[in-house]
């Protein structure tokens, strides 16, 4: 019998697939657990519908973050600390810094966990990569400089 899986099950496959189980395994645990539904026509197609919403919504996202990886290309993010003896600087410039700074400079709110730095601990000017989605990125620069 063929089976649309709703979730997930161990040595079958995974939630949106369509396989074969036997009869037996089908109607007396898959279906009473609703770990998966018959195969009929109308289920395959609102399956298939789902899956090319699912496509699409994806695409979208890509296209978002590369319209937003050129955007961002090339600028530069200005950050003015305190500052000591030959521009060493009180504290450090993290990842959720340049988060920070880049939301009130342009206007683009990026997660921290997205923003590839290292400590910084020095005045000058440092490249930073903003990873915006699997293998979409953009380098920028972050200018610090001291008071």
């Amino acid at each position: 019998m063929k089976v649309i899986l709703l979730q997930d099950v161990k040595n079958m496959g995974k939630k949106g697939d369509v396989v074969n189980a036997s009869d037996g395994y089908a109607r007396n645990y898959l279906f009473p657990k609703k770990l998966a539904q018959e195969a009929t026509p109308e289920n395959l197609h609102i399956i298939n519908q789902k899956k090319e919403n699912e496509r699409k919504k994806k695409l979208e996202e890509i296209e978002a973050a590369q319209a937003l990886a050129e955007k961002l290309k090339g600028k530069e993010i200005k950050i003015t600390v305190k500052s000591g003896d030959n521009g060493r600087l009180f504290g450090a410039i993290t990842n959720k810094d340049v988060a920070d700074n880049l939301k009130k400079q342009y206007g683009v709110d990026i997660d921290k966990k997205k923003v590839v730095v290292d400590t910084i601990k020095q005045t000058g000017v440092y490249d930073v990569e903003l990873k915006l989605y699997a293998e979409v990125s953009t380098k920028m620069k972050v200018v610090i400089s001291g008071q």
